[in-house]
């Protein structure tokens, strides 16, 4: 009789132990303006709204530049870490060899890494919102 409550008890513990916790939270990044660095190069401010319950210790985005045309300019990659936990953290990042007013978007095309402090990496798509105050869109 122990064997047959013993069987289900495993089985629920086995299949619980296979799925991940919901991530809960939001976390926000906007584009609040382009303006022209030294030597003619685009100067971005971004705004990231932490929002999640932690810290986020890794946190790259790989983005792609488009033109006014809609033509992929040039991908680089960001690393916007560390945004603490229910704050809003300013990074500036400087886009070389293209004018502000010569971007139409940028994509956001990837997360090259997001890792709450002392966690596993997590899947920020899940809880990412995406906004733009500049002449150019921010997108996913």
């Amino acid at each position: 009789m122990a064997l047959k409550r013993l069987i289900p008890a495993v089985l629920a513990g086995v299949l619980s132990a296979g799925t991940a916790p919901a991530q809960t939270g939001n976390l926000t990044v906007e584009l609040n303006k382009l303006e022209v660095g030294e030597g003619g190069t685009c100067r971005a401010f971004f705004l990231f709204r932490n929002d999640l319950g932690r810290t986020l210790e890794a946190f790259e985005l790989s983005l792609a530049i488009l033109d006014r045309q809609g033509i992929i300019d040039q991908l680089l990659t960001v690393d916007a870490a560390p945004l603490p936990l229910e704050r809003t953290t300013l990074k500036l990042f400087e886009f070389p060899g293209i004018a502000c007013d010569g971007i139409s978007e940028i994509l956001l095309h990837d997360i090259a890494a997001c890792r709450p402090q002392n966690g596993e990496d997590m899947d920020c798509f899940a809880v990412l919102s995406l906004q733009s105050r500049a002449a150019a869109a921010l997108v996913k």
